[in-house]
C-alpha cells in the first residue's frame, strides 16, 4: 500500500501539458520570433545608417576639391579615389558626374604636381564606373582636351605629364566614341616614346630619367590603345614600328626595356592574328637581343633589375619565337580569369594600376570590367554558398592545424630519442 501510495503521488505530481503552459510556450516562441526580427531590423538600420554616413562623406569630398587650400583638395580626390577603386558606385556617380568632371578639370588646369596626378587618376576611376557609353564619353570630351594640354607643354610638371600620358590611355580605351581619334591620340604618344629611340649610329638621346619615364607611360598607354585598333592598322603600325621598337631595349632604363619587350611581344601576338605568315624581316637580330635581355649578367646593373628583367624577357623571347604565352590565373569570390595572351595582360595591368587591390572585387561586380574580360553578368552568391565556402575553409583550417600538431609530437618523440642515444 505505502508502494502503491508513493506511485500514485508521483504520477499526481506528473500534471498533462496545459493551456497555461502551451501559451508560455507561445510566448517565448514569439519573443524569440521578435528578438529575431527586431536584430533583423536594427541591421538594416544600421547598415542603412552606414551607407547614408559614406554618401555623406563622399558629398563632402565632392564639394572640398574646389576647397582654397591644396591639402582639402588633394585630401578630397584621394578620398574619392579609394572610393571608386573599393566599391561599385554608378547610381551616387552617375547622377553627379559632372560635377566631378569639373572639379577634376579645375585641379588639373590649377593644381600643381601631386594634385594634378590625384585628379587623372580619378578620371579613370570615374570612367571605369560609368563604363563604356555616352555618360563617359561626356566626361572624357571635357577632359581630352586637358590631359593633351598637359601632354605636350614641355614646361608642365614632369609628374603630371606623367600621369595624363597614363590616364589618357585608358580613359580613350573606355570612353573613345571614333576609332581615328583613338588612332590620333596613338600618334600623340608616339611622338614622345620616339624620343627615347637609340639612333641608327649607336649614339643614345640625352633623356633625364623623369622624362624616360613619362616616355615610357606614353609607350604603355600606345600599346593598350593597340589592343582595339583595326586589322589594317595592325598591318600599317607593325610595318612602321617594328623595325624600330627593338632600339629602346638598348635604354639605360630597366622599366623602359621590359615595356618595350612586352610592347614587342604584344604586336607580335596581334600581327599574326592578322596574318598568320607574317613575316619580319629584322628576327635575327632582335632574337640576339631578346636572348642577351633574358640572360643578361652586367655586374653594373642592380640584381633586382636583372631578375625582373630575365624573367620578362624569356617570355617575350618564348612569344616572337613561338607564339608562345605562360598564362596565368587570376581567382576572385568563386570565379576564376585566365590571362592567357599579351592582350589581356595588357588590359588587366592597365585597370590593375588604378584599381589597385580593388581589382579582384571590380572584377566580381563592375559590369563593365566583366564584359571587358567577357565573364559575363555579375554572379549572384547566395548566403547558403558563401556558407559552405567558410565551412570548407574552417574544415581546411582545423585539418591543418590537427596536422601540424600531429607532426609536431612526432618531431619531439624523434628528438627525445636522438638525445637519449646521444647520452648513451
Amino acid at each position: 500500500k505505502l508502494y502503491f501510495k508513493m506511485h500514485s503521488n508521483r504520477k499526481g505530481n506528473v500534471q498533462p501539458f496545459s493551456d497555461e503552459d502551451a501559451s508560455i510556450e507561445t510566448l517565448s516562441h514569439c519573443s524569440s520570433l521578435s528578438e529575431r526580427t527586431s536584430s533583423a531590423e536594427e541591421a538594416g538600420e544600421t547598415e542603412e545608417m552606414a551607407q547614408e554616413d559614406f554618401q555623406y562623406k563622399l558629398k563632402v569630398y565632392i564639394d572640398s576639391t574646389v576647397d582654397k587650400s591644396a591639402k582639402t583638395r588633394q585630401g578630397a580626390l584621394d578620398g574619392l579615389k579609394t572610393a571608386m577603386a573599393t566599391k561599385i558606385l554608378y547610381e551616387f556617380i552617375s547622377e553627379r558626374r559632372m560635377t566631378i568632371t569639373d572639379s577634376i578639370e579645375r585641379c588639373l588646369k590649377k593644381g600643381k604636381g601631386v594634385e594634378q596626378c590625384a585628379a587623372a587618376s580619378l578620371a579613370c576611376l570615374l570612367c571605369i564606373q560609368l563604363g563604356s557609353g555616352i555618360e563617359s564619353e561626356e566626361v572624357f570630351k571635357t577632359l581630352k582636351p586637358v590631359f593633351k594640354t598637359i601632354l605636350n607643354d614641355g614646361a608642365a610638371n614632369i609628374q603630371a605629364r606623367q600621369a595624363c600620358a597614363t590616364s589618357l590611355g585608358l580613359c580613350t580605351l573606355v570612353a573613345e566614341d571614333d576609332i581615328m581619334d583613338v588612332y590620333a591620340t596613338m600618334e600623340s604618344f608616339e611622338s614622345l616614346f620616339t624620343h627615347s629611340f637609340v639612333r641608327e649610329d649607336g649614339s643614345r638621346p640625352s633623356v633625364n630619367p623623369q622624362t624616360t619615364q613619362l616616355h615610357t607611360n606614353a609607350l604603355l598607354s600606345w600599346a593598350l590603345l593597340l589592343t582595339i585598333c583595326t586589322g589594317s592598322h595592325i598591318r600599317v603600325i607593325a610595318q612602321k614600328h617594328l623595325p624600330k621598337l627593338p632600339r629602346l631595349l638598348e635604354n639605360d632604363d630597366v622599366s623602359m626595356r621590359i615595356a618595350a619587350g612586352e610592347t614587342i611581344a604584344l604586336l607580335f601576338e596581334l600581327i599574326r592574328d592578322v596574318d598568320p605568315e607574317f613575316d619580319y624581316d629584322g628576327w635575327d637580330s632582335l632574337c640576339e637581343k631578346l636572348n642577351a635581355l633574358a640572360t643578361d649578367c652586367n655586374k653594373h646593373r642592380a640584381k633586382t633589375d636583372k631578375r625582373k628583367q630575365r624573367s620578362v624577357f624569356r617570355d617575350v623571347l618564348k612569344a616572337v619565337e613561338e607564339g608562345d604565352f605562360q598564362s596565368e590565373t587570376i581567382r576572385f569570390g568563386t570565379e576564376r580569369m585566365v590571362i592567357d595572351s599579351w592582350v589581356r595582360k595588357r588590359t588587366y595591368d592597365a585597370f590593375r594600376e588604378f584599381v589597385g587591390s580593388g581589382m579582384n572585387y571590380h572584377l566580381q561586380a563592375n559590369e563593365f570590367i566583366r564584359d571587358v574580360f567577357e565573364l559575363g553578368p555579375p554572379m549572384l552568391i547566395d548566403s547558403a554558398a558563401l556558407k559552405a565556402m567558410k565551412s570548407s575553409r574552417l574544415e581546411r583550417h582545423l585539418y591543418n592545424a590537427a596536422a601540424f600538431k600531429a607532426r609536431t609530437k612526432a618531431r619531439n618523440k624523434f628528438r627525445d630519442k636522438r638525445v637519449d642515444v646521444g647520452e648513451f
